[in-house]
């Protein structure tokens, strides 16, 4: 295997069950690559946030194992936490703390000599620098964001988790924080993030996992994901809108518009023939005049949804 592909994070029939009764993973394999940004995506109460807190040791699974780089979350807790870094969903933050108080002592936690330039470094990266010596309750909650990932950064971990990063802060942020990930993985460190913006996924990951009732659906590289599970739409605009298909269009599955004025042909991707020369000869055969042509490539967002959907089906 190589170093690009050596999990370091391995995970193997990973359960939680509440004391509740409410079982929030069910059987979770999978394996994350050194340095790679693997976006998982998945509905409110998916499991994605206690999968999360479970390999960074928050919470005790029930059956299953995770090693990080090696070691056994549970035997070699603290080895595995001081590899990992975590930004949670809440702002948890002492109101009163200064900035640069709070990472340095978020980094002695972690049992690492002070270092003012990696302090700096970071501060700078998250454009925190000119607030290092303002109190935490002073600054505005996209700030308070920032200064969550600073302190997951203090003790340069080599796994970060992103729990729903960018729920609710600006745009500014939300660039500068990609800009940080792609640094951080250029240094080699392993990203992981959820995520309800299936346009960041799309734009940042290495390979997408969609969770759901607390299930790994899929996980693949990204490319192959949206051309297995992807489809292609052609459109087709008619010169004169038609109420009725004739008998002849039927093979083809065709979606009309309201207005009887576009006719939507859905295709396989990775088919061995389209059958789009065939949709084209049946038009003309049946005397509809054509204006205009355009395809469409499916998303990740439509992905995903059928994916659940189907889930939630079965």
């Amino acid at each position: 295997m190589t170093e690009a592909h050596t999990p370091i994070i391995s995970i193997r029939g990973l359960t939680k069950t509440y004391k509740g009764g409410h079982q929030a993973l069910k059987g979770i394999d999978l394996d994350i690559r050194k340095g790679e940004i693997l976006a998982l995506l998945g509905p409110n109460g998916a499991g994605k946030t206690t999968l999360i807190s479970t390999i960074c040791g928050l919470v005790t699974p029930t059956s299953g194992t995770v090693t990080v780089d090696g070691h056994d979350i549970v035997k070699d807790y603290r080895i595995t936490r001081k590899l990992i870094g975590l930004v949670p969903q809440e702002l948890t933050l002492g109101a009163f703390d200064v900035v640069s108080d709070t990472i340095r002592f978020s980094r002695g936690l972690f049992g690492y000599p002070p270092n003012e330039e990696r302090l700096d470094e970071i501060l700078t990266d998250l454009s925190l620098i000119d607030k290092k010596d303002d109190p935490v309750n002073r600054l505005s909650g996209g700030m308070k964001r920032r200064v969550l990932i600073a302190k997951a950064l203090a003790h340069e971990p080599r796994v970060l988790f992103l729990d729903e990063p960018t729920a609710g802060v600006d745009v500014e942020l939300r660039k500068d924080m990609w800009k940080l990930v792609e640094k951080l993985r250029q240094d080699g460190v392993t990203i992981i993030l959820t995520t309800h913006y299936i346009e960041e996924a799309e734009e940042i990951a290495d390979r997408v996992g969609v969770i759901s009732d607390g299930r790994l659906l899929v996980i693949d590289e990204k490319a192959n994901l949206m051309a297995s599970l992807g489809r292609k739409l052609l459109m087709v605009d008619l010169r004169s809108p038609v109420d009725q298909l004739p008998e002849s269009l039927a093979p083809f599955n065709l979606e009309k518009s309201d207005d009887g004025q576009r006719l939507t042909y859905t295709f396989d991707t990775q088919g061995e023939r389209t059958g789009i020369t065939a949709l084209l000869q049946a038009l003309s055969d049946a005397g509809m005049g054509l204006k205009d042509l355009n395809t469409s490539q499916s998303s990740l967002e439509d992905i995903f949804v059928n994916l659940v959907h189907n889930e939630h089906e079965r």
